[in-house]
C-alpha cells in the first residue's frame, strides 16, 4: 500500500516539477498508480470512464453559470460601483482608502467569484487613488492582496460547489451560509491590521459624504448588492438549488449590465461568453480527471494509510487539525485553490470526519486556508496581479503583508477550533 502512494504522489510531483499541466499530472499519476492493479490498457479505460462519471453531476451546472455571471460582472462596471459602496461605508475610518480596498474585495469577489478578479478590478482604481493621497505603494498593494480572497467565502461561492461535489455532496446551502462569518471575518481583521498600519503613519480619512452622495451611491450600487440577496435568499427559502440560483444569477446579471448599467451591449457579449467558456474549460477538465484520481487513492486505500500515519503521530484531534493546517497552508503556497481542493479534500476529510467535525465546517476550514495561498509567494496568483497593478517589486509588498498573514493565521485557528463560527448560521436558518 505505501507503494502505491509514493508512486501517486511522486508521479504528480515530479510531472508537475517537469512543468506539465497539472490535468495532466492528475490524469498519468492515477494511471500510474492503477497500473499496479491492471494492465495498462485496463487503466486508461477506468482513467476515462472515472473521468466521465466526474462530470456526471447536474449540480456542476452550476460552476459555468455562476463563471459566466462573474464574467459579465466583471466587464460591466460593477466594480465602481461597488468601490464607491465601500467608501460610503468605511471611508471615514483612519486610513479610509485601505478600508474601502477591503469592503470592495468582499463585495466584487463575492460576485465576481474569482480573486485575481477582484485583486484586478479593484486594485486598478484604489491603488491610484491611495498613491495620490500619501499612501505607501507597497502598503496599498498588500491590502489589495490579502483582501482579494475575501469574497471566495462570501456566497455565492463556485469554490464550495467544488468542494460540495469531491466531498461527496455536502449541502451546498449549508457551505454558503457558513461562509458568511469566517468572510466577514477575514474582511474585519484585515481592516483592524490596515487600520493600525493606517493610524500610525497618519494616513488620511475620506471626506463626509453628502446627502446626494449617499443617495446617489446607494442607487447605482444596491442592484449590484441584490444579486447576493437573490440568490442566498432563494436557496435557503427553497425556492430555487443552487443550480438554478446560478442560471437565475446570469438572466440577472445580463439585465443589471445590460439594461440598467448599459456597459454590456450584444456586440461585447460574444468576448465575454468566450471568456466565460474558457475559465469553464479549465476548471470542469480538472474535476473530471480529480474524479479519476479520487477513485484511484480510494482503491488503493491511500486515504486511509495517511489516517494511519497521521494518527500514528498524536491521537489528540487539536493536534491533527494543526497539522492537517500546516499541509495545507504550504500547499497553498505551490498549487491554486481549486486543484488543492479536488486533490486533498477526500484525502483528509475521512481523517477528520473520525473525530466527529462536521463537513461543512471543514470545507470552510478548507477554503479559508488555501485563501491563504492566493496572497503568498512563491506562485500565489494574486500577490503577482497585486504587486503588477500597483508598479511595486514583490520584495516591497511582502513586509507589510507579514502583519496581515499573522491576522489570517489567527483566524484560520479561531475558525478551526471554534466550529461556532462556520456552524451557527447553518444551524439557525436551515435547520
Amino acid at each position: 500500500m505505501v507503494i502505491e502512494a509514493a508512486i501517486l504522489f511522486g508521479v504528480f510531483f515530479l510531472l508537475m516539477a517537469l512543468g506539465l499541466p497539472i490535468i495532466y499530472a492528475l490524469g498519468l499519476a492515477s494511471m500510474a498508480t492503477l497500473c499496479t492493479t491492471f494492465p495498462l490498457e485496463t487503466s486508461a479505460y477506468v482513467v476515462a470512464q472515472r473521468m466521465l462519471a466526474g462530470l456526471d453531476s447536474f449540480t456542476l451546472l452550476a460552476i459555468p453559470f455562476f463563471i459566466l455571471a462573474g464574467s459579465l460582472m466583471n466587464h460591466g462596471g460593477i466594480a465602481i460601483r461597488l468601490i464607491d459602496l465601500a467608501r460610503l461605508i468605511v471611508g471615514r475610518l483612519p486610513g479610509g482608502l485601505a478600508h474601502c480596498n477591503v469592503v470592495a474585495n468582499m463585495l466584487f469577489g463575492s460576485i465576481s467569484g474569482s480573486a485575481v478578479a477582484s485583486c484586478a478590478a479593484v486594485g486598478s482604481v484604489m491603488t491610484p487613488l491611495q498613491k495620490r493621497e500619501g499612501y505607501d505603494p507597497g502598503y496599498a498593494a498588500a491590502v489589495n492582496i490579502a483582501s482579494s480572497p475575501a469574497g471566495l467565502l462570501i456566497p455565492p461561492s463556485s469554490t464550495f460547489i467544488v468542494y460540495s461535489l469531491v466531498s461527496g455532496g455536502t449541502s451546498i446551502a449549508a457551505l454558503f451560509v457558513a461562509g458568511y462569518l469566517p468572510g466577514l471575518l477575514m474582511g474585519l481583521g484585515l481592516m483592524v491590521v490596515a487600520g493600525i498600519i493606517a493610524k500610525r503613519r497618519g494616513y488620511p480619512t475620506s471626506p463626509r459624504p453628502t446627502g446626494q452622495d449617499v443617495v446617489t451611491t446607494l442607487l447605482h450600487a444596491i442592484p449590484s448588492v441584490l444579486l447576493m440577496v437573490i440568490v442566498i435568499g432563494g436557496i435557503i427559502t427553497g425556492v430555487f438549488t443552487a443550480t438554478e440560483a446560478s442560471a437565475i444569477a446570469v438572466v440577472y446579471t445580463l439585465i443589471l449590465t445590460m439594461v440598467v448599467y448599459r456597459t454590456v451591449s450584444f456586440r461585447t457579449l460574444p468576448n465575454i461568453v468566450l471568456d466565460a467558456a474558457m475559465t469553464t474549460a479549465i476548471v470542469l477538465p480538472l474535476i473530471a480527471v480529480s474524479g479519476a484520481m479520487s477513485w484511484s487513492m480510494s482503491l488503493e486505500s491511500i486515504p486511509q494509510q495517511l489516517s494511519d500515519l497521521l494518527l500514528g503521530l498524536s491521537d489528540n484531534p487539536l493536534v491533527i487539525l494543526l497539522l492537517i493546517n500546516l499541509v495545507i497552508l504550504c500547499i497553498g503556497m505551490f498549487m491554486d485553490i481549486t486543484p488543492a481542493l479536488l486533490i486533498f479534500t477526500p484525502i483528509f476529510l475521512p481523517i477528520v470526519t473520525q473525530f466527529g467535525m462536521d463537513p461543512v465546517h471543514f470545507g470552510v476550514v478548507l477554503t479559508f486556508n488555501l485563501c491563504i495561498g492566493i496572497c503568498t509567494p512563491p506562485v500565489g496568483s494574486a500577490l503577482f496581479v497585486g504587486s503588477s497593478i500597483a508598479g511595486v517589486p514583490i520584495s516591497s509588498v511582502v513586509r507589510p503583508l507579514l502583519p496581515m498573514f499573522l491576522m489570517l493565521f489567527a483566524l484560520l485557528l479561531a475558525i478551526t477550533y471554534i466550529p461556532q463560527i462556520s456552524l451557527a448560521l447553518p444551524n439557525l436558518l436551515l435547520n
